[in-house]
């Protein structure tokens, strides 16, 4: 679980939730065969996608 990608006070609920197990890694695209897979909604996207087209999520910069 990660916390808001611009939220403010991300270091204290990212602490939060490091200090009871939780991972708060950023997250990127998974893939699936040869297809980007977005991991907020599942969509599967062409390789050269910067962005999901069916939810908007893109990942942090």
């Amino acid at each position: 679980m990660a916390s808001s990608p611009n939220g403010a006070g991300d270091d204290v609920f990212d602490q939060f939730l490091t200090d009871r197990g939780h991972s708060v890694d950023e997250v990127g695209w998974e893939q699936e065969y040869n297809k980007k897979q977005c991991p907020e909604c599942g969509g599967l996207h062409d390789t050269s996608a910067d962005n999901c087209s069916v939810c908007g999520w893109e990942p942090a910069a």
